[in-house]
Order: structure tokens, then C-alpha cells, then sequence
């Protein structure tokens, strides 16, 4: 595939379908349609291109990549004898899937646990037990997933080994 342009309908369709999946995940999406553009992509693409294909502003083409090389999904890379900045995409599916859940964990997941246990720890924050009882409980679930995910996302080749290890226990779908 050209890196100057979707060549076909199914990779277009792809493209806007991960932005719209980014915005559903808190994602800005011209932010999940240029990740999805790198990954249908195998070309290295400059800043202009990504833009111009996309049909979204330089500015907001290079906010997007600067946060998602921030993330760790795509990568700079340079052509010899040339100046510009090129970008492709991460590689290995699992390290794009691991540093993803990463950030949402970080950026998500944690602050809304912490939220939650501040909330139990105010003193009289609910008159009802049913609310008491009901937000403790979801804590105590929460913590546990929590411990899950930390677990998983600790170290990303002990992480991959866990979800074979879950691959290979749960039902197939």
C-alpha cells in the first residue's frame, strides 16, 4: 500500500473505524485514525502526507503524532539524504496492544480507583448502607483487577506469557 494515499475502500473503511473505536476508548480521533493509517502502512510517512491523506490540519497531524510516539506506538524514523521526519508504525502487534493499556490503565483505570477510595474514605459521604455497602463492593472489585492489571502490565514479556497462559485455559469464542 502507498504510503500517499488509502488505495482501497476496505483500508479507508478500517481507518475510520479506529477512529471512531479511539473516540469510544477517550481517544481523540484524528489521534486513532493516523495510528490506524501506520498500521495498514507499511512505507514510512512524513507529517504533509499523514495531513493531506487524512484531510486534517499539519497542526493537528503533528499533535497527534507527538502524542503517539508519546505512547510508544509509532516510532520516528529518517531516509537517508533526507531531512523530514518519517513515522512508521510499532512493529509488534502485542507491544502496540501493551503500551496502550498501559496509558489507558494509567490515565483512566487508576484515577477512577483512587477516586472511588477517596470517596470511601470520607466520613459520612452516604446516609443509605445499600450505597456504602454497594461502593465497597465495588472497590473490592476494582482492587482486584487492579492487582490483575498490574500483574499483566508490570512487565510486557511476563504480561504476554500470562495472556497465552489465558488463551490457553479460557473457552474458545
Amino acid at each position: 500500500m502507498s504510503s500517499a494515499s488509502l488505495t482501497t475502500p476496505a483500508a479507508s473503511q478500517f481507518v475510520e473505524s479506529w477512529g471512531s473505536l479511539g473516540v469510544l476508548w477517550g481517544l481523540n480521533r484524528s489521534m486513532a485514525r493516523i495510528h490506524a493509517l501506520f498500521l495498514v502502512t507499511d512505507e514510512p510517512i512524513e507529517l504533509d502526507q499523514v495531513a493531506r491523506v487524512l484531510n486534517i490540519s499539519r497542526g493537528n497531524a503533528s499533535m497527534c503524532l507527538k502524542e503517539l510516539r508519546n505512547w510508544g506506538v509509532i516510532q520516528r524514523v529518517h531516509k537517508t539524504g533526507d531531512r523530514q521526519d518519517y513515522y512508521v508504525a510499532e512493529p509488534d502487534v502485542w507491544t502496540t496492544f501493551f503500551r496502550i493499556a498501559v496509558e489507558r490503565k494509567k490515565r483512566e483505570f487508576d484515577p477512577a480507583l483512587n477516586n472511588l477510595r477517596h470517596l470511601l474514605a470520607e466520613e459520612d459521604f452516604s446516609d443509605s448502607p445499600k450505597t456504602q455497602k454497594r461502593l465497597e463492593e465495588m472497590e473490592e472489585l476494582f482492587s482486584t483487577a487492579n492487582t490483575i492489571l498490574g500483574a499483566l502490565l508490570a512487565n510486557e514479556t511476563a504480561g504476554r506469557k500470562a495472556l497465552g497462559l489465558l488463551k490457553r485455559v479460557l473457552p474458545k469464542s
